[in-house]
């Protein structure tokens, strides 16, 4: 097989794998889901020495204090779980900046459950300048028994198409 000719691509012509949505690409109502990924006790432990969270229920697997049976881990890890997937695939490249979050957390989350989530649009407005979007989601969070363990709303600035100024 040849060696391809020496020269230099125009990258800017080349559309970017995994480049994620534009806020005009999202209408309100659409709906996504992430990937599923199961929690093992490697993440739990990463996640307690990265963030300081040495809570006993979370460092001790025989902490006689505990309410939650198994090996709970922290809702931060559940959530920053789900928005890896949303940062890696939905806004790569095009999310500017987490506006606003509220969440609620309905239901514990185990090392060895599975997660998964569905993102829906839920508004959608142009920003004033720049030709960005503010876009409004609601993150439902799902164990592998189809449980809810967890929503939140976010507010997302979101770039806009380079070609249409909007």
């Amino acid at each position: 097989m040849n060696a391809p000719a020496d020269r230099t691509p125009d990258f800017t012509t080349l559309p970017r794998l995994g480049q994620g949505f534009v806020w005009q690409d999202l209408t309100v109502g659409q709906r996504l889901r992430t990937f599923r990924r199961t929690i093992t006790e490697t993440d739990l432990v990463n996640f307690i020495g990265v963030t300081g969270m040495v809570e006993a229920i979370f460092i001790d697997a025989e902490y006689e204090g505990s309410a939650i049976a198994g090996r709970p881990v922290p809702a931060a890890l559940t959530y920053t779980l789900i928005e890896g997937f949303i940062l890696q695939t939905m806004i790569q490249g095009t999310g500017l900046a987490m506006l606003e979050l509220v969440q609620k957390i309905h239901a514990p989350v185990r090392v060895g459950d599975s997660i998964e989530a569905m993102v829906e649009v839920t508004g959608i407005r142009p920003t004033s300048k720049g030709g960005r979007g503010i876009v409004d989601s609601r993150i439902e969070v799902f164990n592998q028994q189809g449980r809810c363990v967890m929503h939140y709303d976010a507010r997302r600035l979101l770039a806009g198409r380079a070609d249409t100024g909007a």
